[in-house]
């Protein structure tokens, strides 16, 4: 039975019996129909316990991070933990392109998966507009008379499509009463920094804050302008008002899952937002909660910069691995990954090192999930078992695609005991705060990456220094890299070392306060592939849909 199918069967609970479960009334929801809901409610006290799900270098054939974020969570519930589920919202750009959905998968799926794929509640249409009315109101603002004195616009539109078209567009075309021509360009929504800037923001009024803060371009003399210069802040938050709230939905198996915010890991912060995970720590006792891509992206800026920002203080990380993945980072042939290969897997084993490696830097309690496939071997899954606690890691077979939370009750039970018995603290940071923004990717780079030499553009270098010169120096960094590889270049695969990692871009972002460090040949607009997602995908008469997975 696929994916779609097994939800299609589901019979999901009222969304208030799910709200129940965790504490909150039907005061507190605002319905989107009966399976969906925000939550006005403002997050309490923490007293729950953090545990952060993160992987190994993801690759083309998928890792199922969520898939295993869902049946942890289903598992903690069957053995009677109040728990809670936070993950991202899905990105239209990905669905429509090469991912399809990101909802899970078999029977550790968050539902209705449908809508959680395609609109949902309209966050990231909100953050779209807010985006691009900031976009308009600059323009305007050139147009009609250029008060402020804008020489350069940094701000660039955005759309929630994989668009390469739109990475770079000349604007005001057409004669005089358009504005003044110039080259512009587009990101995706999820590289926003709206989106960044809504999952960072603790309530409505740090919200107006940090979108006042925008760096929308500078003027001749090379001052800033911002948003607030605009009197942009509050219309921005006007369209925001709603998608700041978080959404709450569940699983198939009735667990809640609080879904809210969709950064990229590897072209922006990568984590769901600070209101989601606040407002479950202080509902649940043990939330569960995931970060993009590989761990040196998701996980290294969820606890450098989203744990820093908001004092959250995580209890363990669950590090997702599958043979097949490993075998391809040991140089197996994608084709080729379904057949046993333990001289592959081997090779392959040293990217998991590099991972759990780096988390224990951070000083977490790392256990290992397995995440199971039909194809993989007894022999290759008692040796991952093997060179993981080898490594200090203890590590556990998953199941949870074929039997839901009943498939993780093992590894449910080792993260229940560590949120027990351990100590939460705040991570050990890569970096600190009064170190220059080239020391905090140096250590980044070096430490976590394994590279060599740092190098950057002229571009880069130029930026660099006016930033350790500004009051931004402090920021930490948030680094846009493939997320294929340890390195800057996707065909580096296993755990590469003393590479060169090239900078060629800085860019100041005030409002979400960290700084973006653009390396290697990332881009901040996706394309898409040679065919699509979406070409694959159809809808009957009666409105049902096939192929978002």
């Amino acid at each position: 039975m696929s994916d779609i199918e097994i939800a299609r069967k589901a019979k999901p609970l009222h969304i208030a019996q799910v709200a129940a479960k965790i504490g909150i009334s039907e005061e507190d929801l605002e319905f989107y129909g009966k399976h969906k809901t925000k939550i006005s409610l403002e997050p309490g006290e923490a007293k729950g316990r953090l545990v952060l799900v993160t992987a190994i270098n993801p690759t083309p054939l998928g890792e199922g991070k969520t898939t295993i974020s869902v049946g942890l969570a289903d598992g903690l519930s069957r053995l009677g933990e109040k728990v809670c589920l936070t993950l991202r919202q899905p990105s239209l750009g990905p669905v429509f392109g090469v991912k399809g959905g990101a909802t899970g998968g078999g029977y550790a799926q968050v539902i209705p998966m449908e809508d959680i794929n395609l609109h949902f509640t309209g966050d990231f249409h909100a953050i779209t507009t807010a985006n691009n009315l900031l976009s308009a109101m600059i323009d305007n603002h050139i147009k009609q008379g250029n008060e402020l004195g804008i020489q350069t616009v940094e701000w660039r539109r955005c759309l929630d499509m994989n668009d390469r078209a739109l990475r770079e567009v000349d604007v005001a075309l057409g004669g005089e009463i358009n504005g003044i021509p110039r080259r512009d360009g587009f990101v995706i929504t999820a590289a926003s920094e709206i989106m960044a800037i809504l999952c960072l923001s603790e309530n409505l009024k740090d919200l107006k804050r940090r979108l006042a803060n925008i760096i929308v371009g500078y003027d001749k003399d090379g001052n800033t302008v911002k948003a607030g210069q605009l009197n942009a802040a509050d219309a921005m938050a006007i369209v925001l008002k709603d998608a700041i709230k978080p959404n709450l939905a569940q699983t198939l198996e009735g667990t809640p899952a609080v879904i809210h915010g969709g950064p990229f890991a590897n072209i922006a912060h990568g984590c769901n937002s600070v209101r989601a995970t606040k407002l479950a720590l202080s509902l649940a006792d043990i939330v569960v909660t995931e970060a993009g891509f590989g761990a040196e992206l998701g996980a290294e800026k969820f606890l450098n910069i989203k744990c820093r920002k908001a004092g959250l203080k995580p209890s363990a990380a669950v590090l997702v691995a599958t043979a097949r993945a490993l075998k391809y980072n040991g140089g197996c042939p994608k084709e080729e990954t379904n057949k046993e290969n333990l001289g592959a897997l081997k090779k392959g084993i040293v990217n998991l090192e590099g991972h759990i490696a780096n988390l224990k830097r951070f000083g977490l309690p790392v256990v290992v999930a397995v995440n199971r496939f039909i194809t993989d071997t007894e022999a290759e899954l008692a040796l991952i078992k093997t060179a993981a606690e080898g490594l200090g890691a203890k590590a556990f077979v998953a199941e949870c695609w074929a039997k839901g939370g009943e498939g993780c009750l093992e590894l449910a039970a080792e993260i229940a005991r560590l949120c027990k018995t351990s100590t939460p603290s705040l991570p050990l940071f890569s970096y600190a705060e009064e170190d220059g923004i080239d020391k905090k990717i140096e250590a980044v780079a070096k430490n976590l990456y394994g590279a060599g030499n740092i190098i950057y553009t002229p571009e880069a270098k130029e930026k660099l220094d006016k930033i350790n010169a500004s009051e931004y120096k402090t920021y930490p960094v948030c680094i846009a890299k493939t997320q294929y590889s340890f390195s800057a270049d996707p065909n580096l695969l296993g755990r590469p070392t003393g590479f060169d990692f090239v900078v060629r871009d800085l860019l100041i972002r005030a409002g979400s306060e960290f700084i973006v460090a653009v390396c290697g040949s990332i881009l901040l607009m996706p394309g898409l592939p040679k065919v699509p997602a979406a070409a694959r995908m159809t809808i009957t008469d009666d409105g049902e849909i096939d192929g978002l997975f």
